[in-house]
């Protein structure tokens, strides 16, 4: 459990602090609707992303019919939390849907640049 905390905590930490300083700077720009969008997505990735992992010590130790109706059920419920910025960015002029859309997927956008990055700096050594 303390390393789905850690995952949590190293990948949603990120997230956010990458969404806060992208938006900081599109919103000095003059973008408001922009920044607002990207931080409410990433918002809910994380929560999504914490959601996730902590549903996932409950699928141990039942039985397969069980697992597999917390599983849907989880889906599901994860699916309608990633709904609620969606909507608030389609209803809100405050919120720029398309940077939403984007914020909701920080999380993992976050996940595949750590990844690049380490495949870029292990590549030179492997030419070698």
């Amino acid at each position: 459990m303390e390393a789905i905390r850690a995952t949590q905590k190293k990948y949603g930490s990120r997230a956010m602090a990458t969404a806060v300083i992208l938006a900081l700077v599109i919103i000095f720009s003059g973008q408001t609707a922009l920044g607002k969008g990207l931080v409410l997505g990433t918002l809910f990735s994380v929560i999504n992303f914490v959601l996730m992992g902590e549903t996932l010590p409950l699928k141990f130790g039942r039985s397969s019919r069980k697992t597999f109706v917390l599983s849907m059920s989880s889906i599901f419920f994860r699916y309608l939390i990633l709904a609620i910025p969606l909507v608030v960015a389609a209803k809100y002029e405050q919120f720029h849907l398309a940077t939403t859309i984007i914020g909701i997927f920080m999380v993992q956008f976050v996940i595949l640049a750590e990844h690049l990055c380490k495949y870029i700096h292990a590549f030179p050594n492997k030419i070698s």
